[in-house]
């Protein structure tokens, strides 16, 4: 198998890499236009070098009485040749008006003199009475006035060549764009179809194991199968086991899904094709499915090897679904030609296809079914334990001080995946640097996180005072409400500071990690989104814009509890969520979206009136969080607890230091 494989490898090479050709480099189509042009360069310098002197009519009657005209030919109706016999062209005037130019293949025949007739009625009329006055004297022979027809190529090519060589550039130069780039003989002129697919092996080898891979202990478990294969097919093959086709990789988008295929190909020591769904697709109808065929024709050379594609649902959407007549041929028949390859290789050759794709439910059930995409893992948004490995992935590389620690950090970032996590890490070493710090300290990831969540902090943002205080109630409002709600995630940090784009203001929480929601949690969130609104309606008894990202999330929690989940009584226990995404018609009744508008309004409002009546009954710690926000502008747990004392409902244990800490989910407002 190694000689096997030593000998597909050099066979892939190009011969100047084995040493072959002397080094050569590869033909290019671009070196014959540069030669063209350059030959009519020359051309055209060589056929006017020594250009010849302009003649007169009295210059030629002169010369002809003389006998030192040798030719006289009219070459086109305005221009004649005039040619001095050898012999005269060292005497009288010809000596020193006379260029004579080294004779090329270019300018062998060129003339002594060129002169403008006018006409060639007119020339004939001319020469004629030169010769009446010859014959009269007898001392010379007439001169002969011909007429020829010569074509002068360099204006031919220059008019009429030149246009159409740069139009053949342009096309090649199009279709090399097309094809994937520069190489090969043509210029990819002919590799359209060819597959564009990255291929890691020895030369190019991965170099990601699993040990780069954390918070998916679960999910590496279910690909070890794949690696063993790889390495010990024979163990499975003597027993009359397959291994899978094909693994798909389900997740949130940052949760480690191309990491962990490029981990299986590092594990493995095999060769691994990597390609996006998106490279399939091309304008020209069959490139597609041309370049899957060519994919696995790769892949069977190079077996046993792993397929890696990415992004999936580009090429493997549900066939029919929200298409347009026509409109999607050239992408199913990717799909057609991708689901016929998958049938046609055998599980014993060793090529493994892998593919992620964070959106399932859009695929097509022939892609997903046993043969195809046997085993399908998912990879959801990591745990504690799962972020706290993250972390220490991450923080291989960074200088941080002793007091951090990666479970503390893991405890901050609730809700965070993988690319998250490797953002806060390089955003908290970049402020340390700015500080000119030599560790990374646990203030510089608490300022990464707000930075991560909220945005960027708009130090120079002028907010009058009247606007500033609506800001301050309308924080304070969510966070009395969160406060003093059973079910409401605890909150952890309220701040006034702007940040990002629009946002004003937010509240961060720490919200418990669980799996399943009961409707009383829901709620409970709903009316504590709605606390900044209702405190504002409360205090000044006057409403704003500033509640415009609140009533966003409430509107579309408020319809996934009626529409997805059937919390409602009226609308009853049906979802209709598969089916609200499979057409683009609603999948109920008019009468019945009446009742899910009226549902909605009605549980939105009665979660505003309970909101206000939650405040009314607390103004007083409304009043004096309100105030204090205006004078710190930043307010943590521990502010809190000495304003409004301690929170009335026990908190989830983040974690087994038993702290909570200073960053959560949050939730933030904006103004117009």
């Amino acid at each position: 198998m190694e000689d096997n494989k030593r000998r597909d490898d050099s066979s892939d090479r190009r011969p100047e890499e084995n040493g072959e050709g002397g080094g050569l480099p590869r033909f290019n189509f671009m070196w014959v236009f540069i030669l063209i042009g350059l030959g009519l360069l020359v051309l055209q310098v060589t056929k006017f070098s020594g250009k010849p002197e302009n003649a007169s009519w009295t210059d030629i009657e002169k010369w002809a009485k003389k006998g030192q005209i040798d030719r006289f030919i009219v070459v086109n109706p305005k221009e004649a040749y005039v040619y001095i016999k050898p012999d005269s062209l060292t005497v009288g005037d010809h000596a020193t008006r006379v260029k004579s130019p080294k004779k090329t293949m270019f300018n062998a025949d060129q003339p002594n003199y060129v002169m403008n007739i006018g006409s060639v009625e007119v020339a004939s009329s001319k020469v004629d009475k030169i010769n009446e006055a010859i014959i009269k004297e007898k001392k010379q022979q007439p001169i002969e006035m011909k007429i020829e027809d010569r074509i002068n190529w360099t204006a031919v090519m220059i008019n009429f060549g030149l246009p159409i060589l740069i139009f053949i550039g342009l096309w090649i130069f199009i279709l090399r764009r097309m094809g994937g780039g520069a190489g090969g003989p043509g210029g990819q002129i002919f590799n359209i179809g060819k597959s564009k697919a990255t291929l890691f092996d020895n030369n190019s080898k991965v170099n990601i194991t699993f040990a780069d891979v954390a918070g998916l202990d679960e999910a590496k478990e279910e690909v070890m199968e794949v690696v063993d294969f790889l390495k010990n097919p024979k163990k499975y093959t003597v027993l009359g086991g397959k291994i899978p086709k094909g693994v798909l990789l389900v997740g949130p988008p940052g949760t480690g899904k191309t990491l962990l295929a490029k981990a299986v190909a590092g594990e493995a020591n095999a060769p691994f094709f990597s390609i996006s769904g998106s490279d399939f697709v091309e304008m020209f109808v069959g490139v597609g499915a041309s370049r899957v065929r060519d994919l696995f024709r790769q892949a069977r050379e190079k077996a046993p090897c792993i397929i890696f594609i990415d992004e999936i649902d580009a090429i493997g959407r549900a066939r029919g679904r929200g298409a347009v007549q026509g409109g999607n041929d050239e992408r199913e028949n990717t799909l057609n030609q991708l689901l016929v390859e998958m049938d046609g290789f055998p599980t014993d050759k060793g090529v493994i296809l892998m593919a992620a794709t964070n959106r399932p439910d859009i695929l097509d059930q022939a892609l997903l079914r046993p043969g195809r995409f046997d085993r399908q893992i998912g990879i959801d948004r990591p745990d504690l334990k799962g972020r706290a490995q993250i972390f220490k992935v991450h923080m291989k590389n960074i200088k941080v001080s002793p007091e951090v620690t990666a479970e503390t950090l893991s405890e901050m970032t609730p809700g965070f995946v993988g690319a998250d996590i490797a953002n806060v890490c390089n955003e908290a070493a970049l402020i340390a640097a700015r500080r000119e710090k030599t560790a990374v300290d646990l203030d510089d990831f608490n300022y990464a996180l707000d930075k991560v969540i909220g945005g960027l902090e708009k130090k120079n943002k002028i907010i009058s005072p009247e606007e500033k205080q609506i800001i301050a109630y309308h924080e304070a409002g969510h966070a009395i409400c969160g406060w003093f709600l059973e079910h409401a995630h605890p909150l952890v940090k309220v701040t006034i500071v702007p940040r990002g784009l629009a946002a004003l203001g937010y509240a961060q929480y720490l919200p418990k990690e669980q799996y399943i929601t009961r409707k009383e949690k829901l709620l409970d969130d709903m009316c504590m989104t709605l606390g900044g609104r209702a405190a504002e309606s409360v205090v000044f008894d006057k409403i704003s814009t500033g509640a415009q990202s609140d009533l966003d999330h409430i509107t579309r929690l408020a319809y996934d509890m009626i529409v997805n989940y059937g919390l409602s009584d009226k609308v009853g226990n049906v979802s209709y969520y598969s089916m609200l995404n499979d057409s683009f018609n609603r999948p109920f009744s008019e009468q019945t979206a009446f009742i899910i508008d009226t549902e909605v309004k009605n549980m939105i409002e009665n979660e505003y009136v309970r909101a206000k009546k939650l405040l009314k009954e607390k103004r007083k710690e409304l009043d004096a969080l309100a105030k204090a926000l205006l004078e710190k502008e930043v307010l943590h747990r521990a502010d809190l607890e000495v304003i409004v004392g301690k929170r009335p409902f026990s908190d989830p244990t983040p974690g087994e230091s038993g702290h909570v800490p200073e960053v959560g989910t949050p939730s933030s407002d904006e103004a117009a």
